[in-house]
């Protein structure tokens, strides 16, 4: 079983609190959490002794507002940046992440070359996807002791299921399972919510919801919200769920309806202060071996081919990312590979929609 240490939360926590830069300094964008914990062992105390560099971890939470330096003369912002898929496509398009360069990419260990080790899809023009996640949907199990939820369907009928939901306090994923509670197709989610219909049918699924939601913005909240009985259901990141409940005996249980699979990419900053330093640091952290210890240590799959074997601790319970990977249809169990394009070209119209549904129910 694994835990972490008191000792790393606590180097976690001094690293945060000192200033962002000087020369000796590789600053990259961190969740924080569980996760942070394990790219701290995976990735980024090795990276700092075979490289005598000092990381600092920066706190960030989605978006590409945040990317834009020129605003604030001075400030340094981040050297690296993990981001959703759809905000590093987002981030591209407003040529805020350099192009990146694939020939850094170090072969698998059998020689394979690294693009034809990873997984079609995962390399882009701005960044390379390092694992593959998913939004999910999580329970108390204190709270359900007779019948349980186990549909995405269960998370929008507070008649049935009563209490508190906890979400995210943005327009992802929620999209797609408002869809999915009227039972539409996977393959036709995204051409419904790319009309205004669609986005009605969102508002009249939230509506239910309002107020029974609790926002959450860093990636930790869900579980704590959860384990503290502030909420009976909650969105989140399927990692956090899983540590939560296999390493801290924490009782919660995921909903396998409706996985929102994603991938997370990493990208270098236009203003990136040492640009070949985080070039290498990429190439270290996609690393077949550094790839398959993360995903030991946290249920997030590898974004290629030869860290799959390697993979003992969470082998079949991890969302992939695979060249085989279809928007499958799995019984009651849907499961939704995120549409990444879809999401970088409605940005504005999303958050529009969005801010103007919270207007308008006081949430």
């Amino acid at each position: 079983m694994i835990r972490f240490s008191p000792l790393l939360m606590l180097s976690l926590i001094l690293g945060s609190s000192t200033t962002w830069a000087d020369n000796g300094e590789l600053i990259i964008s961190g969740w924080g959490g569980a996760y942070e914990q394990a790219q701290t062992i995976s990735y980024f105390q090795q990276f700092e002794e075979e490289h005598d560099v000092r990381i600092k971890i920066r706190p960030y939470n989605g978006g590409i507002g945040p990317l834009d330096f020129l605003e604030h003369p001075g400030d340094p912002g981040w050297d690296v940046l993990d981001m959703t898929e759809s905000d590093s496509l987002a981030a591209c398009n407003e040529r805020l992440l350099k192009e990146f360069d694939k020939s850094v990419l170090i072969s698998a260990p059998d020689g394979t070359a690294a693009t034809k080790d990873f997984f079609n899809g995962a390399i882009f023009k701005c960044g390379v996807a390092h694992v593959s996640y998913a939004d999910v949907i999580a329970y108390d199990e204190r709270a359900f002791p007779n019948v349980k939820p186990n549909s995405v369907a269960d998370f929008f009928d507070i008649e049935r299921f009563p209490g508190k939901r906890a979400l995210p306090r943005r327009p992802i994923a929620i999209l797609e399972w408002a869809m999915l509670s009227y039972n539409v197709p996977v393959s036709q989610i995204y051409d419904l919510l790319s009309t205004e219909r669609g986005f009605k049918l969102v508002s009249k699924r939230l509506n239910q919801l309002k107020g029974n939601i609790v926002w959450w913005e860093q990636g930790h909240e869900p579980v704590d919200l959860l384990s503290n009985g502030e909420v009976v259901m909650a969105s989140g990141f399927n990692g956090r769920f899983d540590d939560a409940r296999v390493n801290h005996d924490i009782p919660i249980s995921i909903i396998p309806d409706g996985q929102f699979v994603q991938l997370s990419v990493w990208g270098i900053h236009r203003q990136a202060q040492r640009p070949d330093l985080a070039a290498q640091f990429i190439a270290f952290a996609t690393r077949t071996d550094r790839m398959a210890a993360l995903s030991n240590l946290l249920s997030y799959g590898p974004t290629r081919k030869s860290a799959l074997d390697r993979i003992h601790h969470y082998a079949g319970t991890m969302p992939l990312i695979t060249d085989n990977y279809s928007n499958a249809e799995l019984g009651i169990n849907r499961r939704i590979r995120a549409d990444s394009h879809w999401y970088s070209v409605t940005e504005s119209i999303r958050h529009q929609w969005f801010d103007e549904w919270l207007s308008s129910t006081g949430e």
